[in-house]
């Protein structure tokens, strides 16, 4: 049997659904898919802590429209098929109006065709491989490519180290990795070099003594690693200890200070390619080094906590610019971010979504990471 509520507790219940609902109109949600625990948590946690950095500050100024951003974030755990779900969640269960992520080619390649079907606009921060915008026009970027970071190394290679002949090793398994080791390929060979050898490896692979022993066969004048930085380091202690004396680079999935922590010494006169350095000298990198180091007890931000920031600072622009957060308009607010001052430098959305940027080279020296040169688009 079923009782009328009482006039005055009626009341109440409507006045607590409508301030509920007044207080879920007063924030405006967005989404965020990263790898904050497993085997690439190095890069989740650092994209994490520059996103999280931006919401503060954005929310501090005032937000935007009148509204706080509200950040909900969840871990992949760098995890096959985990981004898939999570981005199904934010989308319906959530209403996010926007996601942010991944920091991975491969995990962002998952959950670019649910955004875009969804059509709510995803920007990733640091995912290099070309597919991933191409997967719809509601998926963003705030980083270069692969082919310019591919031509950028083939440049260094033959230009700042002077190599003549060229192993590769990659990681089969990696989006990332495949492509980087394309776009190196082409331009290096066009430029007159020549790869000595091409060997392969799989995600999560700990021993590559048989590949290295093939390569050091070879004589080349360097080895580009194009993988992470978990396998990246291994590859340099198994490559010293093997005797191998050339050089090893690769690209910015080197960026982590684990590299150096489990490559300890044999990552010395390293090379890697990546989009930000904190010596930049510009206004906007020095500036966010400061604050990132005040709210992160001194730790110095590396490339992937500037592109976490970047990212949400080129969303509430583009919220700005739109007036709504209405998912049509701030996809064309988002696509015609032109000349943006982003913290990891001057940054305009292409025509394919892609963020025209320049690419930094940095060293391992002293088990330090030093800024070596800067390669323009």
């Amino acid at each position: 049997m079923r009782f009328p509520l009482p006039r005055f507790l009626f009341s109440v219940l409507a006045f607590a659904a409508m301030a509920g609902a007044a207080v879920a109109q007063d924030v405006i949600k967005v989404g965020e898919f990263a790898s904050l625990t497993g085997k690439e948590a190095a890069f989740g946690q650092a994209s994490h802590k520059g996103t999280q950095l931006a919401v503060e500050e954005v929310n501090a100024a005032g937000g935007v429209l009148g509204k706080k951003l509200q950040l909900i974030t969840e871990d992949n755990q760098s995890k096959a098929g985990e981004s898939a779900t999570i981005v199904k969640k934010l989308i319906s269960r959530e209403k996010v109006i926007a996601i942010l992520g991944e920091v991975a080619s491969s995990r962002s390649l998952e959950a670019a065709p649910i955004a875009q079907q969804a059509r709510i606009p995803m920007i990733s921060p640091s995912a290099t491989n070309p597919r991933v915008t191409e997967m719809g026009n509601y998926v963003f970027r705030v980083c270069f490519i692969d082919p310019f970071q591919g031509a950028a190394l083939a440049k260094f290679a033959r230009q700042t180290m002077k190599a003549q002949k060229v192993a590769i090793l990659t990681s089969v398994s990696s989006p990332y990795s495949v492509g980087l080791s394309k776009y190196f390929r082409e331009p290096f060979v066009a430029a007159g070099g020549k790869i000595v050898a091409d060997q392969k490896y799989q995600e999560g692979d700990k021993d590559f003594k048989a590949q290295l022993t093939a390569i050091k066969a070879t004589a080349p004048d360097a080895l580009l690693a194009s993988g992470y930085y978990t396998e990246a380091a291994l590859i340099c202690k198994q490559a010293r200890d093997l005797g191998i004396k050339f050089p090893v680079f690769g690209g910015d999935g080197w960026e982590a200070p684990e590299l150096i922590e489990i490559g300890g010494t044999a990552v010395e006169g390293t090379y890697y390619s990546t989009h930000f350095a904190p010596v930049i000298p510009t206004p906007e990198a020095q500036g966010f080094v400061k604050r990132y180091q005040a709210r992160w007890g001194g730790e110095q931000p590396d490339a992937m906590a500037a592109l976490g920031y970047d990212s949400v600072m080129v969303l509430a622009d583009a919220i700005k610019r739109a007036g709504t957060t209405e998912s049509a308009r701030l996809r064309d607010a988002i696509a015609a971010t032109k000349n943006f001052r982003a913290v990891s430098g001057l940054t305009t959305l292409d025509a394919k979504r892609n963020a025209t940027k320049a690419a930094v080279i940095l060293t391992v020296k002293n088990g330090k990471f030093e800024l070596v040169e800067t390669v323009e688009p």
